[in-house]
């Protein structure tokens, strides 16, 4: 596992794509603004052993099933803020609510898989490898290629995910306004 600042900025990372997929920059800016705090979602099993002392970190919410469960409960609540954020591009249009809720889906799973990365590239330091596809495949999987504690690192994936999004931010415009 990375530090904070390192799930963070990969999240920022895994999240970049949306600039070259969306009609509208604010859609880019409320997808990426919205969905990077998402990225911190598997450690929600760093707070949840105070409620239920089985939980352990590292263990079932770090995996594909659980971050996908959660994109499914929380992703149509993330569509539906996006759509009141930004409910003029077609991709979150109110007209078609599929649309928002596939986007808030979207929004939560991806930043979330980013996490599970971040943590396989980094597992096992200071903390155990993940089982990222449990229950299909249930072996630790962990590369250990950077250590959790390296500054260089996390602030480096913060920083290129911030210096990716606001670099595209800046290159990609808005289809809208070209036609």
């Amino acid at each position: 596992m990375v530090d904070v600042s390192g799930h963070l900025g990969m999240a920022l990372l895994w999240l970049a794509p949306v600039w070259f997929l969306v009609d509208y920059r604010r859609t880019a800016v409320a997808f990426v603004l919205v969905g990077t705090p998402f990225g911190m979602l598997p450690d929600v099993d760093l707070v949840l052993p105070r409620l239920i002392p089985t939980v352990k970190h590292h263990g079932v919410f770090h995996t594909v099933l659980a971050v996908t469960l959660f994109a499914a409960v929380i992703g149509p609540l993330v569509g539906k803020f996006l759509e009141w954020i930004d409910g003029e591009t077609d991709w979150l249009s109110p007209e078609v609510v599929s649309h928002s809720v596939r986007f808030g889906f979207l929004t939560v799973w991806i930043s979330g898989l980013a996490h599970l990365f971040a943590d396989i590239l980094s597992a096992p330091d200071i903390a155990d490898s993940i089982e990222p596809f449990w229950p299909i495949y249930p072996s630790s999987l962990g590369i250990d290629l950077v250590w959790y504690n390296d500054p260089v690192v996390n602030w480096g994936l913060l920083a290129a995910g911030v210096l990716v999004n606001v670099g595209l931010y800046l290159h990609v415009g808005d289809t809208s306004l070209s036609e």
